[in-house]
């Protein structure tokens, strides 16, 4: 993948959705949920402060991350589904 996300954006690559449930029903595609969860693959460099010092992010490539279901904008980029969304709509590193 060739791409650059800017300031405190990040590209995630979502975990793949769940097939079935906990007691063994398979789910159709219609019922599954999106995921919450996925892999940081590209990081952009930082935000500029009102101030002009640079924030470095706190996330870097190969985290995994949690993220709001509605969270950033769906992209797809050589076949592969990706979230490109700000470092803040980001809750978590697990």
């Amino acid at each position: 993948m060739n791409i650059k996300p800017l300031a405190d954006r990040v590209v995630v690559k979502p975990a793949p959705a769940e097939e079935k449930t906990k007691g063994g029903i398979i789910l159709p595609d219609t019922a599954k949920e999106k995921p919450v969860q996925g892999e940081v693959v590209a990081v952009g460099p930082g935000r500029i402060s009102d101030d002009g010092k640079k924030i470095p992010m706190e996330v870097k490539k190969g985290d995994k991350v949690l993220y709001g279901k509605y969270s950033g904008t769906e992209v797809t980029i050589d076949g592969e589904e990706y979230l490109i969304m700000r470092e803040s709509d980001l809750f978590a590193i697990v």
